[in-house]
């Protein structure tokens, strides 16, 4: 019996093997998912709702929910149900420069199960940056009583177009299905405040500006003008001293040449020019050479 036993064990054990992985191999996909089926990292299939079966060990399944999910934009649920504002997401600047407190609710599903495991690492906070950003560039063109009131469905629509858009070029394998405005309403007093204080303090800066503008246009062309003049009276100078330079460089040539001819003529005469020019500008005193007595000859000329 014992020999019977230890025959049969290792059937047994091989058998149960065999179960478990037949058992393992079949796996149900149900309405609600997806299921895209992997070997070796390549991508095999995807499977709709059905029984299906894959290869022991070598094969592996991911599933997908492709059921409408929703979610809040500018606010959150509690765990009580309570709707938490999150004013960061939520607070909005208008067409006409005022702020809107406004709420979203988006319904998305995923359109691809290869694209949404795949081609992002988090697809949801895609899509939630991309439906932040079609609304802020959506909402700036509508006043803050159109976005309130009368261009809530405009606003909704034209998100959802941008959004459609985007997500196509993202590639992230989600859908959007709706998009509604949950609520629009004035943001509270300490934000009011807190953005005319950012509004001010831009239209001094502003102001800043264009002081700084007008008085660097009014002191450039007058520098320009000072560097003007400057440059022309340093030319001026230039010509005249140059023109002086030439005149006595001509002057010294004739005497030099009259000289050539004439030495001693010509150094008279330069010695008589000498005294013409020096004469009258000098105190002249007459005197014997032995007495003390000085007759200045200026007090007779008087």
């Amino acid at each position: 019996m014992q020999k019977v036993l230890k025959r049969l064990a290792p059937i047994v054990v091989t058998l149960l093997v065999v179960l478990a992985l037949l058992g393992g191999s079949f796996y149900n996909v149900s309405e609600q998912q997806n299921a895209v089926v992997t070997m070796f990292g390549e991508i095999v299939r995807t499977d709709t709702a059905g029984l299906y079966f894959k290869i022991p060990l070598l094969q592996q399944v991911h599933k997908v929910d492709i059921t409408t999910h929703g979610t809040g934009i500018g606010y959150s649920v509690s765990p009580y149900g309570q709707n938490i504002t999150n004013t960061f997401d939520g607070i909005m600047i208008t067409k006409d420069f005022n702020l809107i407190n406004i709420d979203f609710y988006l319904e998305y599903k995923v359109s691809d199960p290869v694209a949404y495991l795949y081609n992002s690492k988090e697809p949801e906070e895609i899509l939630r940056n991309v439906a932040l950003a079609s609304i802020r560039s959506t909402v700036i063109n509508y006043t803050v009583d159109e976005a309130m009131t009368t261009g809530k469905s405009a606003i909704q629509a034209e998100v959802k177009e941008k959004m459609v858009q985007e997500l196509s070029e993202q590639n992230i394998g989600l859908q959007v299905v709706n998009i509604t405005v949950q609520d629009a309403e004035p943001p509270t007093d300490e934000i009011i405040r807190a953005f005319k204080e950012v509004e001010t303090a831009k239209q001094a800066a502003e102001t800043n500006i264009n002081q700084a503008h007008k008085y660097a246009n009014q002191q450039i062309p007058a520098a320009e003008a000072e560097a003007d003049r400057i440059i022309q009276s340093a030319q001026a100078q230039k010509a005249t001293r140059v023109a002086e330079a030439e005149g006595q460089v001509a002057r010294f040539n004739a005497i030099f040449e009259q000289y050539v001819l004439n030495p001693l003529i010509t150094k008279q005469r330069m010695f008589y020019e000498a005294l013409e020019e020096l004469l009258p500008d000098m105190k002249v005193i007459i005197t014997d050479g032995t007495t003390q007595t000085l007759l200045p000859l200026d007090d007779f000329m008087q």
